[in-house]
């Protein structure tokens, strides 16, 4: 049963946080929005909405959460909701964001991601109104002539006006022509699942458009594009990736998640909050008001930032565990019950320990780590990033907040 919520309110509580760069777009997308939910109203019946993800990974992170945050928003105004695993488009990776091409997966290692997405997306999903669907069940059935057909609707020109195509052109790099198939493939999801709604990240706006044009080609109604700002991740500047290493994993315990929070830099806290809170705008306003007029410390508000994360993923009680063992590690200065475990085999250099143990993205994030101060073995300060770490039990931290207990194949095992 849909939501009596009022339409005006429902429109307004969907379109939060939903931005295109382009005012036209906006306003076309928010009118359609607005038609369609009032259609449906009338009618009682719910829309069509979906997510797709890739599986790129074995996690998901809080940055996923931003479109299925959306996803959930529609779910509880009573809508029919589409968790879409690319299983196919996995194969061939998404371009958009990137200034190379994606290295690609085997089908193998896309089964296994799929698997491990699914497992964790009901962090934030209601499994029991929650359809899931792998698209190589009809990407991989198309046949050329189709395929010749759907490609038949785009110009090599409107790929190349993208920014990160026309950089990759002027500056003579390679541009693989499986790279244009990525966009054609997820216009094809979308007129494939009738959708009335497809959400997605402001990178992905040009794929979601070229949903909407497949859609109008084979006389469908086009779809609705929303689309999100991008979470940074923990280092407050680029966006979260596994492959940089400044994700918050949402299947992560509430102690690690409440850390790792308390970790990212002040000015990357509205970011947050706008993003991956349930806070109401008015709420944010007036907590980021306060700070700003010195009423707030920044401590303070981190705190309840990441108490209102991890209740999110894994509910109050996990919450306030996860506050009070954090007050008890870095108020009283010891060292966390639990932390992840890295095995050693053989002496290795601290900066390629760093990167294998997860404390840093790459061995460049890693030297500017030691060169800062920032990395502390037994509590010593690391001074060299030349210095080489026996393989015997002890305990390798970054920054005040980020553990992680080495364990030699020999050592000790008292630490």
């Amino acid at each position: 049963m849909l939501s009596s919520i009022p339409l005006r309110e429902q429109v307004a509580l969907l379109m939060r946080g939903v931005t295109f760069g382009d005012p036209e777009i906006s306003a076309t997308m928010e009118a359609e929005l607005r038609e369609r939910l009032g259609e449906a109203l009338a009618a009682d019946a719910p829309l069509r909405v979906y997510l797709g993800v890739d599986p790129t990974s074995s996690d998901l992170h809080l940055g996923h959460t931003v479109p299925l945050r959306k996803l959930r928003q529609f779910q509880d105004l009573g809508h029919q909701v589409t968790f879409l695993i690319g299983s196919f488009t996995g194969l061939i990776g998404d371009p958009s964001d990137k200034d190379s091409a994606r290295p690609q997966q085997t089908a193998e290692q896309v089964r296994a991601h799929a698997q491990t997405y699914v497992d964790q997306v009901w962090h934030v999903l209601d499994r029991e109104r929650t359809i899931v669907e792998y698209n190589d069940r009809w990407l991989a059935e198309l046949t050329f002539g189709e395929l010749i057909d759907l490609a038949s609707q785009f110009t090599v020109q409107q790929f190349l006006a993208r920014d990160n195509f026309r950089q990759r052109f002027s500056e003579g790099h390679p541009i693989w022509l499986h790279e244009f198939f990525y966009a054609l493939m997820q216009a094809y999801d979308a007129g494939h699942l009738r959708t009335d709604v497809q959400v997605g990240g402001t990178e992905q706006l040009f794929n979601l458009m070229a949903g909407r044009k497949w859609m109008a080609a084979r006389g469908l109604r086009p779809q609705i594009c929303l689309t999100l700002p991008i979470l940074v991740g923990t280092d407050g500047r680029r966006r979260m990736s596994k492959s940089t290493g400044n994700t918050i994993g949402i299947a992560e315990p509430p102690e690690t998640q409440y850390g790792k929070v308390m970790s990212i830099p002040d000015d990357a806290m509205r970011n947050y909050a706008d993003l991956v809170t349930r806070w109401a705008p008015a709420d944010i306003e007036a907590l980021f008001a306060d700070l700003a007029a010195g009423r707030l410390h920044p401590r303070d508000l981190k705190m309840r930032l990441a108490r209102e994360i991890v209740s999110s993923l894994h509910g109050d009680d996990a919450a306030l565990a996860a506050e009070e063992a954090f007050r008890a590690v870095f108020q009283a200065g010891g060292l966390p019950e639990e932390m992840p475990v890295h095995t050693m085999r053989a002496e290795a250099p601290v900066v390629a320990l760093l990167v294998e143990a997860g404390l840093a993205g790459s061995r460049s994030d890693a030297r500017r780590l030691v060169a800062q101060g920032g990395v502390r073995l037994d509590g010593r300060v690391v001074t060299s990033a030349e210095e080489t770490v026996p393989p015997e039990d002890a305990v390798l931290q970054v920054g005040k907040r980020r553990f992680v207990r080495l364990r030699g194949l020999t050592g000790n095992s008292a630490v």
